[in-house]
């Protein structure tokens, strides 16, 4: 097979190289195999001082530097099912310019070589030189799973994988009433229900280019009655940029980024779900600044892209962005998941920065009820709805801002997260006078989980506090919350959930999540999810 470019060249020449000098114990280089399963993260022992090259893929699990494959001081570690060969320095004594050379032929290669499909045992060198066949994760809280391959050609490949959740719900409330903040009382309505809650099935892999991407999605939420068929498209130009144009999440805060369904709960904390942002279509990047350094940009239509259309739109654009870190093993398992399935042996840190800007439109004439139910004020009541603010004045117009911080570590099955929300309401426009130009809310949510049993057994807490603007008679609001995922094989595809949540004065109302606007009692919850 010939190389594909001068780069290709370069790359097969010292992978060549590489691999012969490994071979024969010259010039202080060796190889290791390293592996793991779907799932699993290995630690293999090893001198890294010269640096780390891939030479090549071993098994079926993509390689990817910094997500399914990275190292630290003392070895080469691997998750998810990520096995290969690595070239590493051999002895202490290798000579110095040999040493700085090999780092330097890593730090140029591993991007390259790091997402290169499994090659046959006899082929190492051209492994190294092959085209990539890209396989990080790409579309934002829309991933598929890993799936099942159907078909695979030379012009195209494509896999089957979906998630599907059936869940009990019971919700209390102490008097089925609460109070407004302009001091009006209004209903709770609570619920208890059985519902095959939601399903997301995907058709994804690649066309005319392993670079070409494309995801076809159908999404359903049967308890909100709400169906959507949609088709992502991207092109891979390399692990330091792609981009994409389709449906994905605004990346506001750390769960719209690819983590579902890899939380503790099925559904998000209360403080998590109330400062969100939601669902738009446009375009987006991402990529790698380097390992362990990731961002995401995104340009959307608006705020919340579903039940509304083209023809409610106005001409402004919502912008997103987002920046993490994670120093320590570079990676946080699969998907940024939250809970630490994989059991760590090394402790794992992740460090974000997210934000949302979006001019935000009622969608529908004064007198109905407004299109636009995504902005929820402390209080619950729509932003939009008529007297949400004065009695008799309607919003039509509002700028969201929402600015969010987020940090966790993982260590030998221990997990705790921390998210910290900032979000303006400002800019209004309405058909009468408001004493306001702007409404500021913060708050954040505490996340721990622990395994009494590895892989099996998790428990886990949380809490959620959310400050209202007292500045215009908004109050607090808070959760606590006790759970558990009983895993039954060996994966975290699949599990029970039990949850019981304590619930005081809910800023959250929605049919799809737990809560219930101006709640005041407990949530009960029992789930089975699979995921594939």
């Amino acid at each position: 097979m010939k190389p594909k470019s001068l780069f290709g060249c370069f790359a097969l020449a010292t992978a060549t190289l590489l691999t012969a000098n490994a071979s024969a114990g010259e010039g202080g280089m060796a190889s290791i195999n390293c592996a793991s399963t779907p799932g699993e993260r290995q630690h293999c022992a090893a001198n890294t001082s010269a640096g780390v090259l891939m030479a090549r893929s071993l098994g079926e699990g993509a390689c990817l530097l910094g997500k399914t494959w990275g190292y630290d001081d003392a070895g080469v570690w691997v998750l998810d099912g990520c096995s290969a060969e690595f070239i590493v320095a051999g002895v202490p004594g290798a000579a110095p310019e040999l040493a700085a050379d090999s780092a330097a032929a890593s730090a140029t290669l591993a991007p390259v070589v790091a997402t290169a499909e499994p090659m046959a045992a006899e082929e190492p060198a051209v492994a190294a030189a092959r085209e990539p066949e890209p396989s990080n994760e790409t579309w934002g809280f829309l991933d598929p799973g890993k799936g099942f391959l159907l078909g695979k050609g030379e012009f195209g490949e494509a896999s089957l994988s979906g998630y599907g959740l059936v869940r009990y719900l019971n919700q209390r409330d102490d008097d089925g009433v609460f109070t407004d903040h302009l001091g009006r009382e209004r209903p709770v309505d609570g619920r208890q229900d059985i519902y095959s809650h939601r399903v997301l099935v995907w058709l994804n892999g690649w066309l005319a280019s392993p670079k070409l991407r494309y995801t076809i999605a159908w999404w359903t939420v049967t308890a909100t009655d709400q169906d959507a068929l949609f088709a992502n498209i991207g092109y891979q130009f390399n692990p330091h940029f792609n981009l994409y144009a389709g449906i994905f999440g605004n990346p506001g805060s750390r769960s719209m980024q690819g983590s579902h369904p890899y939380w503790l709960g099925n559904d998000r904390v209360m403080a998590d779900e109330f400062f969100r942002p939601f669902f738009t279509q446009g375009i987006f990047a991402n990529g790698l600044i380097v390992p362990g350094l990731y961002y995401s940009a995104s340009m959307g239509n608006s705020s919340s892209t579903l039940g509304n259309t083209a023809a409610q739109l106005d001409r402004d654009f919502t912008y997103g962005g987002s920046v993490w870190w994670m120093p320590t093993t570079k990676e946080f398992g699969p998907r940024g998941a939250y809970g630490d399935w994989e059991m760590h042996d090394e402790l794992a840190t992740r460090f974000g920065i997210s934000a949302v800007y979006s001019p935000e439109e009622r969608y529908s004439p004064i007198g109905s009820a407004p299109g636009n139910t995504a902005l929820k004020l402390a209080d619950s009541v729509n932003l939009m709805e008529t007297g949400a603010l004065v009695p008799g004045v309607t919003v039509t117009n509002a700028d969201y801002r929402i600015l969010a911080l987020d940090a966790g570590m993982k260590y030998k099955g221990i997990f705790l997260q921390f998210e910290y929300y900032q979000r303006w309401l400002d800019s209004f426009k309405a058909d009468g006078v408001l004493p306001m130009g702007e409404i500021k809310d913060n708050g954040w949510y505490l996340q721990a989980a622990f395994y009494p049993i590895p892989r099996t057994l998790e428990v886990y807490g949380a809490t959620s506090q959310i400050y209202g603007d007292s500045e215009w008679g908004f109050g607090d609001s808070s959760e606590y919350i006790l759970g558990l995922n009983y895993y039954p094989f060996d994966t975290r595809n699949h599990r029970l959930n039990l949850q019981y949540i304590d619930v005081d004065k809910s800023p959250v109302s929605s049919t799809f999540g737990y809560y219930v606007g101006g709640q005041e009692g407990s949530t009960v919850a029992a789930a089975f999810s699979i995921f594939f």
